[in-house]
């Protein structure tokens, strides 16, 4: 068995990076042959190392050991072909020692890195596993509402962060959630996760979303007490959760929100991107030293064909190399006539071309379009067959 599987570990790499295989092959046959045919003050045979040092980029340890054991071979030829008598004499074995030697730490480095691919490989399997967990994709459809949603961690290996969005159908209508837990790490995720617990049993139990809001209050403060130390109760005042909240009736085309310290959603409507701040500022959840007077609805128009996009502040407080943060009303005007998923897919694209390809923080987008075609009965007829025609409904409605 251990045999077949070492096989089968060589053959994997041959089979995948076999036209790769051919330059660290092709490299010590030339050495070789300049070698032998150059003068004899000219010695080629210690370039054969850049063979095996090579061979790490695409192939595994068993290949790397090969193509090491083919550099120390032709090393010996070398030495024949020169000159037999030059074999044993202490310059070639220097060279066919040291040879030897380097390649065997090359091995043993290959041996390593793919140890660590796999670990990491296994991390970021749990971190998928994880985020599907604690925040699950949002469906694509619900009653009258096509949903996208998108989520880039900081961390390319976490696959999750602080920020959180979540949706649940309730009778007649919808209730979303989106949220920024302030911080990074596990404490950040733990938060989070006590969020969207909170949030996926209260929003199907609370009349509105003043009570919605005040159970989430509840418990992530009970959550920070019981999970603080004592001697860093005054962290306790730190710890926060900015989270707008909202309400989208089937037949109704007014929505209402909650907005506790999230920056504003933006509404496309006919063309025109509008941001839909606050009449009365709300802190964030948690944060001990601001009481709340109270929690005052904010309406606004969404009708058909409106699209309103939801995002945390990761997005709007990216920065370019030039220290310019993303402007993404501006942006997003481009793309009013796109459909929920060609809209996060452009903000996407968009975004990590203006940060140079990498995030400093995590960043979340959840875009919602009221759609005429979509009546509630008619959704529920889909719904039997969502797992066949799931593609087929992306493709025609993003045209």
């Amino acid at each position: 068995m251990g045999f077949r599987r070492r096989l089968a570990d060589l053959w994997q790499p041959w089979h995948s990076g076999q036209a790769l295989l051919a330059i660290p092959l092709g490299l010590i046959a030339a050495i070789t042959v300049v070698d032998v045919l150059a003068p004899g003050d000219i010695h080629l045979g210690p370039l054969l190392i850049v063979a095996p040092a090579i061979t790490p980029w695409f192939a595994g340890p068993w290949l790397t050991g090969l193509v090491g054991v083919l550099a120390v071979a032709a090393q010996a030829i070398i030495a024949v072909l020169r000159d037999q008598d030059e074999l044993f004499s202490t310059n070639h074995q220097v060279q066919i020692a040291a040879l030897t030697v380097l390649s065997l730490v090359i091995v043993v480095f290959s041996r390593q890195r793919e140890r660590r691919n796999r670990q990491l490989d296994r991390v970021r399997s749990v971190s998928e596993a994880t985020q599907r967990v604690v925040i699950p994709p949002l469906p694509h459809r619900m009653g009258p509402l096509r949903i996208a949603s998108a989520y880039r961690a900081a961390d390319d290996e976490a696959m999750i962060g602080g920020d959180l969005y979540a949706a649940a159908r309730t009778g007649n209508g919808a209730r979303l959630l989106i949220g920024d837990v302030r911080g990074k790490g596990m404490t950040a995720i733990s938060d989070a996760s006590v969020i969207m617990g909170s949030f996926r049993e209260a929003a199907h139990r609370s009349d509105t979303l003043a009570e919605l809001v005040v159970t989430l209050e509840e418990s992530i403060r009970r959550h920070l007490t019981e999970h603080a130390p004592h001697s860093e109760a005054d962290a306790l005042y730190e710890q926060f959760v900015t989270a707008l909240v909202l309400d989208i009736h089937d037949e109704d085309p007014v929505a209402q929100m909650i907005n506790c310290g999230h920056p504003p959603p933006l509404l496309l409507h006919k063309h025109r991107v509008t941001g839909l701040h606050p009449r009365q500022a709300e802190p964030p959840l948690g944060m001990y030293d601001l009481p709340r007077t109270g929690l005052a609805l904010d309406p606004f128009p969404f009708g058909d064909d409106d699209t309103l996009l939801l995002y945390t502040d990761g997005i709007i407080e990216a920065r370019s190399p030039d220290g310019a943060f993303y402007p993404l009303a501006e942006r997003v005007a481009q793309w009013t006539d796109s459909g929920p998923e060609a809209l996060l897919h452009h903000i996407r694209a968009d975004l990590i071309a203006h940060v140079g390809g990498q995030l400093n923080d995590d960043a979340a987008a959840v875009a919602i379009q009221r759609s005429p075609k979509l009546a509630p009965g008619h959704q529920l007829k889909k719904m039997a067959h969502v797992g066949s025609s799931d593609h087929a409904d992306r493709a025609a409605a993003e045209r």
